[in-house]
């Protein structure tokens, strides 16, 4: 069952979370310039603000992801931790919305970066790969009842 067209989902999925782990959200524009609002921090003005949270969050859903794949033998498990990692992207955009609040002041504007919006494609991911192993257990059910 490795080679299900879920497992590509899921794949794609670990690949975007890596990618927008280490690509910025944003920029916060000021009149020292830009300063690139990534997954692990903001640098303005040689302090550095963390923001390991976020970075945490992705991190651990392109764990569950990788971790999803080799659950093919437990397909009710597999749908349950593609809906956690689903949730865990949404609670990584409620974070990254709690830090923009933290950070943002009036001397600065934000400028969205578009690697914000990889998370967003990974959930619409797991929705389909949920879709998909859905269909294997309905296949698989009704195959066992024919024997």
């Amino acid at each position: 069952m490795i080679q299900r067209i879920q497992t590509v989902y899921l794949l794609i999925v670990t690949g975007l979370l890596i990618a927008a782990m280490c690509m910025p959200i944003g920029y916060f524009i000021d009149t020292m310039g830009e300063h690139p609002f990534k997954a692990l921090g903001l640098e303005i003005n040689d302090a550095f603000q963390s923001t390991w949270g976020l970075f945490g969050i992705l991190m651990l859903s392109a764990i569950v992801a990788v971790a999803t794949i080799f659950l093919y033998k437990n397909r009710m498990l597999q749908i349950r931790m593609t809906i956690f990692n689903s949730l865990l992207l949404v609670g990584y955009y409620i974070a990254a919305l709690a830090f923009y609040f933290a950070l943002k002041n009036d001397a600065n504007m934000f400028r969205v970066g578009w690697a914000l919006c990889l998370p967003l494609i990974s959930i619409i991911l797991n929705i389909l790969a949920v879709r998909a192993i859905g269909r294997d257990e309905v296949m698989v059910k009704a195959a066992d009842r024919l024997r």
